[in-house]
């Protein structure tokens, strides 16, 4: 596969995920990766023809695309107003709008490089695959480690002097224990296990997309490996919605599936009662799986909620607060995306992530309805809704990079096929 020079670019730097993740830099590449393409994607838009052919802007820049970058700007307002009312000083802001620059940035940056520049989706898809075999080769040294007596942690880079979240987005980990049950759960190249499960979810959808049988393959089964071994009830979850939901939607245009759904509506009359008894009882099963995780988070919500619609209605408290020992020390703000917006940025930062969000999952939608085009952004937007349940989606942005890029690459398909007479 012939590669441009930006593609190469993109091709090695993702390829060497693990690598990097071996000298625990991560974290720095994702944000330098975004500002240096998302850079170039604003300079071949203003070179125009004085670019090379094989860089040159694929054309202007497609309204959702626009959408993540308005959104994102009003993020960084109302981080400043947030501030400002809460008396939070130069310094803090400063620092704040460093760690925008380093996440919120990244979901317009990442797309707007994807639309812009010539970056072919297959390009993507194998190196993805590529990642997935370097994880099954390296998966039996982690595997056995817990059980060979190694330790969880093997360093902490250096590079946490950069500043972050926290040390665990700098640190390598062979594995780590399970509090509540002490058994090992493995976070592969992410900071934390549910985590690596949606990465895992992530890989399994490009996956899908690559042609040959081999590398699909690969990226399936090391996709698969990620998911089990970092024992995420929300990676199970996502493992059959976020493949199977977006082949289904070609049946919305398909009579028969109708009058099929018909049918199984009416019989509801019969079985309704029983179904909600057993989902119900599949819903209590699955917070119980790890109670003390679904008690923390729920109560890191409502608490967020009701400090959100009391002191900071429109623009939040501007930073994530300090949470006492009831939420085991978890800041107020954090484990979701939604209520954490609330509570950090109030009603405007929430709509800020939420238009684009929904405009994009909605395009994705309706192009997965009328073509497998539309199949590994629909995926990808599944679980990106569901990382924000669970998650600050904007942390994670430096390791969802290739996923973000392929919704700018889905933008620029859409936009050249309503350009096509």
């Amino acid at each position: 596969m012939d590669h441009n020079p930006i593609e190469r670019f993109v091709y090695k730097t993702l390829t060497l995920t693990w690598p990097l993740y071996a000298v625990g830099a991560l974290y720095v590449v994702g944000p330098v990766i975004a500002w240096l393409l998302g850079g170039l994607a604003v300079l071949v838009l203003y070179l125009g023809p004085a670019v090379r052919a094989d860089m040159r802007a694929t054309g202007p820049i497609p309204p959702v695309v626009w959408g993540w970058i308005a959104g994102m700007a009003v993020m960084l307002v109302a981080l400043w107003i947030g501030h400002a009312d809460w008396g939070l000083g130069l310094k803090q802001t400063i620092k704040s709008s460093i760690g925008w620059a380093k996440g919120w940035a990244l979901l317009a940056l990442f797309p707007l490089a994807g639309a812009i520049l010539p970056i072919r989706r297959e390009v993507l898809v194998r190196a993805q695959c590529v990642v997935g075999l370097w994880t099954l080769i390296l998966a039996p040294i982690l595997l056995v480690a817990p059980f060979a007596g190694l330790p969880e942690r093997i360093f902490t880079s250096p590079l946490r002097a950069v500043g972050g979240p926290g040390p665990e987005y700098f640190t390598v980990y062979f594995f780590t224990w399970d509090p509540a049950s002490m058994t090992p759960r493995w976070q592969f190249f992410a900071p934390w296990s549910p985590f690596a499960a949606l990465l895992g979810l992530i890989m399994i959808l490009f996956a899908l997309e690559e042609k040959s049988i081999k590398w699909r393959a690969i990226g399936v089964t090391a996709g698969m490996l990620m998911i089990f071994a970092s024992k995420s009830r929300m990676g199970l979850v996502g493992l059959v919605a976020c493949t199977i939901g977006p082949r289904m939607m070609s049946l919305l245009l398909r009579g028969w599936a109708w009058q099929v759904g018909a049918g199984l509506a009416a019989s509801l009359a019969v079985i309704g009662a029983s179904l909600a008894t057993a989902a119900t009882n599949a819903v209590a099963t699955f917070k119980g799986a790890r109670a003390d995780s679904t008690r923390v988070r729920e109560l890191l919500q409502r608490i967020a909620a009701e400090r959100w619609e009391n002191d900071a209605y429109w623009f939040g408290h501007g930073t994530v607060h300090p949470g006492s020992h009831a939420v085991e020390y978890m800041p107020i703000g954090s484990h979701h995306t939604w209520f954490g917006l609330l509570f950090v940025k109030g009603l405007v930062g929430l709509f800020s992530l939420l238009v684009p969000f929904v405009w994009q999952t909605l395009l994705a939608m309706k192009d997965a309805t009328l073509s497998p085009r539309g199949y590994l952004p629909m995926g990808i937007m599944m679980t990106l809704t569901l990382l924000s349940f669970g998650e600050n989606i904007e942390i994670q942005a430096y390791l969802l990079w290739p996923a973000l890029l392929i919704l700018g690459v889905h933008a620029r398909e859409l936009r050249d096929t309503q350009e096509t007479p």
